[in-house]
């Protein structure tokens, strides 16, 4: 259990021993990486706000722990914004505190259930997709279902941002599949004029329209036996949406102009980067062609969450680019590798491979890259993170002068002379008050259950507040007096 209050520390830790359990606490998420050692653990209860950093981002490296905990996020400030981040990022569940009793005993239960009865997964040893480069949990997981969907007949859609590799996982189905020896077509739908969808897809005869000249065989029936891959379906036409909800439904159509209808046994894989739902409300997306499409959803994760799999995947797009120029074999420096491991990467693994070309090509024949062989926007980024990390601001630190004596501190406005707007805006007094007022609430709350033990007539006594008052602010601060109400 991770959480920066003694007081949840010891309620929650006396519940799960109750319920039968061990546990193992930790205040902050350094504390947790230390303890990992001590696993592997069935759960890992999570707090989300703690002092150095935010447990929702902590998820992943949880998953990655011995065993591949599942993890249960409980928060005082709960949103249903944050219950759904917590579910994406692979939560088995999302408690508000305070938590009773009642709250942690069945989501335990179940979850143990799951990992006693869980069958293996299916051996990913066998998939015939090297250029998959990963070890992570997301990436396995990943893996997993493409080995699902590959053993499977029914439609797949990959859905994430550019760059994060939609058609390489395309791929690893169909030739993992079956119809891997039939042909595998792609189509890209961002790409297409609105006036050509349907001959593109569908064919066309001769003398159709202006300009047709021959039939056309469209790449429906080029993909028969084999797989049909649109790329950004989102992107498909929503006339064009309406036929093709047919051509999933009987595997008939006609070519345009043509008399005859013709069949197709082809497999659908869709990729998209945009939200198919949303969407749908906006009526820019067919429902009926959605449920047909997501049989099988493989959710892509960004690069900036599989950060142990950067420099492997980087190592193994630097040997290749090294043998697509002719040049020498490179190592990474310290500062490459660290460089490369810190960056956000906003367009993936596109973005990253692009970097270690332009990298490649500004080394020259360096048989080591450093940092200065990083496109300049790549290091003006890293270099203001650092800058922000390290110094808060519009606040300079004071100027002790000589002999350790410390001069008055001079307020200088952010933007100074000749700039026009501050660089990070200044939150309202009001809301910076707001806030101020809630930490110290906080602190003075968790003192106060410490040194009571949960005795509510001692704590009115020492905090002059009523008890329908203290009860308020308690369960606006995630806390509880007694661990089973």
């Amino acid at each position: 259990m991770v959480d920066d209050e003694e007081p949840v520390r010891q309620i929650v830790s006396e519940l799960i021993r109750r319920l039968g359990h061990d546990t193992v606490a930790a205040a902050n998420l350094a504390e947790a990486r230390r303890r990992s050692a001590e696993g592997p653990f069935d759960a890992v209860l999570l707090d989300v706000h703690l002092p150095d950093g935010d447990g929702l981002d902590f998820i992943p490296e949880v998953k990655d722990w011995p065993g591949s905990p599942e993890v249960v996020v409980f928060t005082g400030l709960g949103s249903p914004d944050g219950a759904e981040l917590a579910i994406t990022r692979r939560a088995w569940d999302y408690i508000e505190k305070p938590v009773t009793l009642n709250k942690l005993a069945l989501p335990l239960s179940r979850l143990l259930q799951y990992r006693r009865e869980r069958t293996p997964s299916p051996p990913l040893t066998d998939l015939r997709e090297p250029r998959i480069i990963g070890g992570s949990s997301l990436i396995r997981d990943c893996l997993e279902l493409v080995a699902k969907a590959a053993a499977s007949p029914v439609n797949v859609l990959l859905a994430g941002a550019t760059g994060t590799g939609k058609e390489l996982f395309a791929l690893a189905i169909h030739n993992n599949s079956h119809r891997k020896n039939k042909p595998f077509v792609v189509l890209d739908c961002a790409a297409l004029p609105e006036t050509l969808v349907e001959s593109l897809l569908f064919g066309h005869a001769k003398g159709a329209f202006t300009g047709a000249d021959s039939p056309s065989e469209g790449l429906i029936k080029q993909a028969d036996g084999g797989t049909l891959f649109l790329d950004e379906i989102g992107d498909l036409p929503l006339n064009a949406q309406r036929s093709f909800l047919r051509v999933l439904q009987e595997r008939r159509f006609r070519p345009v102009g043509g008399d005859r209808e013709k069949e197709s046994d082809f497999r659908l894989i869709a990729a998209t980067h945009q939200n198919l739902e949303l969407m749908v409300e906006e009526g820019r997306f067919r429902s009926d062609l959605l449920f047909r499409l997501k049989t099988i959803i493989i959710k892509l994760p960004p690069l900036n969450q599989r950060n142990r799999d950067i420099l492997e995947i980087a190592r193994y797009h630097l040997a290749k680019l090294c043998a697509k120029f002719g040049s020498e074999k490179k190592e990474f420096s310290p500062e490459f590798a660290e460089a490369l491991t810190s960056y956000h990467w906003p367009g993936n693994v596109r973005e990253l491979v692009n970097t270690l070309e332009w990298s490649l090509a500004t080394a020259g024949r360096e048989p080591t890259l450093f940092a200065m062989h990083l496109p300049e926007h790549i290091r003006v980024t890293l270099a203001r993170s650092k800058v922000q990390k390290n110094d808060p601001p519009g606040i300079p630190a004071p100027d002790r002068g000589r002999k350790g004596v410390r001069t008055p501190l001079r307020l200088v406005p952010e933007n100074g002379p000749g700039r026009s707007a501050p660089r990070i805006p200044l939150p309202s007094w009001k809301e910076y008050r707001r806030k101020g007022v809630h930490r110290l609430e906080a602190e003075y709350l968790v003192k106060l259950v410490s040194l009571t033990g949960g005795d509510m007539v001692r704590a009115g006594e020492i905090s002059g507040i009523g008890r329908s008052r203290l009860y308020q602010l308690l369960r606006e601060h995630g806390l509880s007096l007694r661990g089973d109400d």
